[in-house]
């Protein structure tokens, strides 16, 4: 890290959400319960998938590693927000600020290929069923993980680097409630513009590339459920991607309206809003989909239970 920005700017003041004061602890306490349902959606999530046999398939391995990732997007905004609306000096230093923009970029990258490895599961397990165990064999699952983690680890270090080894100046106001680098960016007294072009390039190349292949799942999806004749293997399929899909439209649609609109229509506190519904509100539902809408996560629960109950009586 340069010495230059320890000196000059050893911390930066987040301004949350809201600067109202009345609405401080309200507010509090609306994210402690969606950080609370959050941390036991998503662990019971990891902990019934490992524990249940039933669970251990291609499909539950997505999902316990997408639960993972959403409870660490979340961890690694939501307690120090939480902290910030009880204190009035909302400051956070300098590399905290740069721990928690790696943290935060590494989790959001991964979910985009998590999605994308989860729509290419249901495609062959719609378009291939008698092919599935052999295409998608264990070792692919680990390769596509794999492959998520480290990709989004090489841009987290990438962007965070380039960006805590700029010159800072003015200003150490972020008018944000995390440190975001699309907020840190206008800051920078140095020059900017490489690691501007490289922030524009890769998040072009993770949303188009992520998209492109679930779009492109769903479509071949869509074309073998209107080539089966019956009516029940239809709905069975439906229901087999039904859960996937509302996430991946929830998330994508997130994100397009945030980075579609116009600037001139775009005003900060829709980036606020929309920074919220995918760090703390997408990783809170997404258990609750996957669980509400899924009877073999249900059924998978309700045989835990049971046989914690066996073992405890």
């Amino acid at each position: 890290m340069g010495q230059k920005n320890t000196t000059s700017l050893p911390e930066f003041i987040l301004m949350g959400i809201t600067r109202s004061s009345e609405l401080q602890l309200p507010l509090f306490g609306v994210f402690f319960i969606i950080y609370a349902v959050t941390v036991v959606g998503n662990l019971g999530m990891i902990i019934l998938t490992k524990l249940d046999s039933h669970l251990h398939t291609p499909m539950y391995f997505f999902i316990r590693h997408l639960a993972f990732i959403d409870l660490g997007n979340s961890t690694a905004i939501c307690p120090k927000m939480l902290v910030d609306f009880l204190v009035d000096h909302k400051a956070i230093s300098f590399y905290a600020c740069a721990i928690q923009l790696s943290f935060f970029l590494m989790f959001i990258i991964s979910e985009f290929f998590i999605l994308s490895a989860m729509a290419y599961d249901r495609y062959v397990a719609i378009c291939n069923p008698l092919l599935y165990n052999v295409i998608v064999s264990q070792r692919l699952c680990y390769v596509l993980v794999g492959m998520s983690y480290l990709y989004s680890i090489f841009q987290a270090l990438l962007f965070t680097s380039k960006i805590f080894k700029l010159s800072f100046c003015g200003s150490n106001v972020i008018n944000h409630f995390y440190c975001d680098d699309v907020f840190l960016l206008p800051m920078l007294c140095s020059n900017s513009q490489e690691i501007q072009l490289l922030i524009i390039l890769f998040s072009a190349l993770n949303l188009i590339s992520s998209l492109l292949v679930v779009l492109g799942s769903y479509i071949l999806i869509l074309i073998a459920i209107c080539r089966m004749y019956s009516a029940e293997g239809r709905k069975k399929a439906f229901s087999t991607c039904g859960s996937h899909l509302t996430v991946v439209v929830v998330f994508y649609g997130t994100l397009l309206f945030m980075y579609l609109q116009p600037q001139s229509t775009h005003p900060l506190e829709n980036d606020k809003i929309a920074s919220v519904f995918y760090t703390l509100v997408i990783p809170m539902i997404n258990p609750l989909i996957y669980s509400l809408r899924n009877k073999e996560v249900k059924s998978a629960f309700y045989r835990v239970l049971k046989n914690q109950f066996k073992i405890n009586t």
